[in-house]
């Protein structure tokens, strides 16, 4: 049976790739088949469930609250605020690096990709390019503090880490990421042919709408996580403040398909986790066992989305276990490379795609490895290196 189920969680992940086929419907598929054979029982499908209900319902909370912003023209209005008629690429990567370390990752891919859509096409620039750069630093800067990504804060509780331990682990990594990732932006080929600047009237009184809201959401993400307030209570209370502006919210605003894609995997991930040896990933000590659970969580996190990979380690590790740190570089560093690797990237599509900026799971890996691969490799070699030094 063992053979049975590290196969059907194969099959899951290759069916994420599969043409012409929705990117969720494979994995659902085969979580149906374990559900209904009796392989996986209802009861271990919901405890597996249980640690992604919160970031599930963000997920499909969070994309309509950047679609009613952009209805009511908030975005276009910041757009205008910031156009100052230069090629802004650098400036909008530090920005998207600032707000994915010191808020958190959602806040950069529901917030400024958008925002950065229309920025581009303001300015004439390819918007798909510019588009991509909240998903690439959602993965390259969201390690250096426990607040900047959920994986850090479910790690930070289970072991009790603080954020000083998160700065000296996490921080020089990260911030070596960061800037060997615009190195490789920057030589990023823009659409080949020119794309026109487009500058259509903006109604200011749209950033007079949508600012407090906006303020709320950061408020949100920052001040009320801290007090215990779940991001996605946060985004519910905006998308009710919204639809009471707007009247204008559809079905199909909510993205259900990114939603059924990370629920799939996660239950296929569940049943053929005991089979997978992990209980060896962690034995031994020094650079080689740290390399081998950073390449383990890499992996994890590109075959079975990062918060499943993260919930299925921490068992097999102990409070105050230097194995954390390249566990945790994985499954944050790792999704650069995978669309499906984490929700933020799942997010980040549903938020292009109602902006008409559309990217196919190979159009994103081909982009995170010619940017990520050199940064994570960097990242990779800062980390083993720290936990070196400091052992």
């Amino acid at each position: 049976m063992a053979v049975l189920q590290v196969s059907l969680l194969a099959v899951a992940v290759l069916g994420v790739f599969a043409p012409r086929l929705p990117n969720w419907l494979v994995p659902a598929f085969v979580a149906a088949v374990l559900l209904l054979s009796g392989e996986l029982t209802v009861g271990a499908g919901w405890d597996a469930l249980r640690p992604l209900m919160a970031p599930l319902a963000f997920l499909l909370l969070a994309v309509p609250l950047a679609v009613m912003l952009d209805r009511i023209g908030f975005f276009e209005a910041a757009a205008s605020l910031m156009d100052r008629g230069r090629d802004p690429r650098r400036g909008l990567w530090i920005m998207a690096a600032a707000v994915t370390t010191f808020l958190n990752l959602d806040a950069s891919v529901v917030l400024l990709t958008p925002l950065y859509i229309r920025l581009a096409r303001r300015n004439g620039l390819d918007a798909g390019l510019i588009a991509f750069q909240p998903v690439l630093l959602a993965c390259l800067a969201s390690s250096a503090l426990p607040i900047s990504n959920l994986t850090n804060l479910i790690a930070a509780d289970t072991l009790d880490l603080g954020i000083e331990d998160f700065l000296v682990h996490l921080g020089p990594a990260s911030l070596a990421a960061v800037v060997v990732g615009w190195l490789g932006y920057r030589r990023l080929p823009a659409a080949a042919a020119a794309v026109p600047p487009v500058r259509e009237p903006v109604d200011r009184r749209a950033l007079y709408q949508g600012l407090p809201v906006v303020v709320f959401v950061i408020l949100g993400f920052t001040v009320g996580d801290a007090l215990g307030v779940k991001a996605w209570i946060v985004a519910l209370i905006a998308d009710i403040v919204l639809v009471a502006m707007t009247r204008d919210l559809h079905l199909g605003d909510i993205p259900w398909s990114a939603a059924g894609l990370a629920t799939g995997l996660g239950l296929v991930a569940t049943t053929a986790a005991p089979h997978l040896g992990l209980e060896n990933i962690f034995a031994g000590q020094g650079w080689v066992t740290q390399l081998r659970t950073a390449l383990f969580a890499i992996v994890a996190a590109d075959t079975i989305n990062n918060l499943p990979a993260l919930l299925i380690s921490l068992p097999g590790l102990q409070s105050g276990s230097e194995h954390i740190w390249p566990l945790l570089f994985g499954v944050n560093f790792g999704p650069v490379l995978v669309l499906h690797g984490a929700l933020a990237g799942l997010l980040w599509r549903s938020t292009a795609a109602r902006l008409e900026v559309q990217v196919s799971p190979w159009e994103y890996t081909k982009t995170g490895v010619r940017v990520g691969t050199p940064a994570l490799l960097v990242g990779l070699a800062i980390v083993v290196v720290t936990d070196v030094v400091l052992h």
